[in-house]
């Protein structure tokens, strides 16, 4: 199979779809592998580096998005690359459709396959290809945090750890999953005062054993939200409902019953955000203000540290492209059910029952798609 990695163009995106090690593994299974120039600089991975490994440098995307039958990325294509992507073609990267009707009408446009890392899932029921990303951005949410509650940043100007005879800064983490632990781990390292909120008593259980007396943990319902958040230095949004918009868990009412210069960060923004008032943000401008709160809502946190993440996420997301480069898409996906589930646009219909439901799309299920003879 030819298979291209074009460089990412989002704003300030610096991961790449395929590291050299990568490009390789799939050369040595047979498969011809084409990058742009330049698309593993962010990362420090060179052309020659690529070129080492087997791989064929193009000087453009119209290359990869014309010639390649996988393109393999990071991020969501931007409205300039969905123009490009042709059907019969295999899109392999991270989508996060259900708050992007735009993206989802020029895939369905397309009729390219289209399969999201995001809800590839896992013989547990997790999500293995979004869970490094996921325990990046936790991570980062508390540096991001604590940065923004500096007072030349708008915040309340609190350190989270605090001093000698002075109060920890207190933070929330609403949600108790991937996203929310490693928040959690970072923010307890610091020193700070958290506390966790989740609806599962299973989660509330592990995070308590785990953290035993430095978190304290809240079942998450109107009353303890409310009561949690207005007390908060930092806020951070960790839910996910795999696939779909997440919920508004903060209302812009009550923003008014926070701290002046608290701080929302909003790990959830990819799939619409769990503020009412979040809007996705960039790391050129990563802030912005709404009745005295600072919102950080930047939808590709983990492009910031990129080299880290790409190889985490190389990981995770190589073992599916092996295999479909050497079985095709669809035998793939028989073989695989995990992988299936990562299928949500193919040839014009809208293949992951989430998407559809919230884009009010007909929603064809795998299982009808890998039956038939198209």
């Amino acid at each position: 199979m030819r298979i291209g990695c074009p460089k990412e163009i989002k704003n300030h995106e610096y991961r790449v779809g395929l590291t050299p090690e990568s490009a390789k593994e799939l050369i040595v299974q047979g498969n011809e592998v084409w990058i742009e120039t330049q698309a593993g600089s962010g990362i420090d991975a060179t052309d020659q580096q690529y070129i080492e490994a087997g791989a064929k440098i193009v000087d453009t995307p119209d290359e990869i998005f014309a010639e390649c039958e996988m393109v393999v990325k990071v991020k969501e294509p931007q409205a300039g690359e969905r123009k490009k992507l042709r059907e019969g073609q295999i899109l392999y990267t991270y989508l996060h459709l259900a708050p992007d009707a735009a993206q989802t009408r020029d895939l369905v446009e397309s009729g390219v396959t289209a399969i999201a890392y995001e809800t590839v899932t896992g013989p547990r029921g997790q999500l293995p290809l979004l869970k490094p990303m996921s325990q990046v951005a936790g991570r980062m949410s508390v540096q991001a945090g604590a940065t923004a509650l500096e007072k030349a940043h708008g915040g309340r100007g609190v350190l989270l750890g605090g001093v000698p005879g002075v109060m920890p800064g207190k933070v929330v983490v609403i949600g108790g999953g991937v996203v929310g632990f490693n928040a959690a781990q970072m923010a307890v390292g610091l020193g700070a005062d958290v506390t966790i909120l989740d609806r599962d008593p299973d989660v509330l259980e592990k995070v308590g054993t785990h953290f035993e007396a430095r978190a304290a943990t809240r079942f998450s319902n109107q009353a303890n939200l409310h009561d949690a958040v207005c007390g908060a230095d930092l806020v951070i949004g960790a839910v996910l409902i795999p696939g779909a918009a997440a919920p508004k868990l903060i209302t812009r009412e009550m923003l008014k019953d926070m701290q002046k210069g608290a701080v929302l960060v909003d790990v959830a923004i990819d799939q619409g955000g769990c503020f009412e008032t979040s809007k996705p943000t960039t790391h050129a401008e990563p802030t912005y203000i709404v009745d005295d709160i600072v919102h950080y809502c930047v939808a590709n946190m983990p492009g910031a540290v990129a080299r880290t993440s790409t190889y985490a996420l190389n990981n995770v997301t190589l073992p599916h492209a092996l295999r479909i480069a050497r079985m095709g898409w669809k035998n793939a996906m028989a073989n695989d059910p995990h992988l299936a589930a990562g299928l949500n646009v193919h040839k014009g219909e809208v293949t992951y029952e989430a998407v559809a439901q919230e884009l009010n799309y007909d929603y064809r299920p795998v299982a009808e798609v890998l039956s038939s003879k198209g």
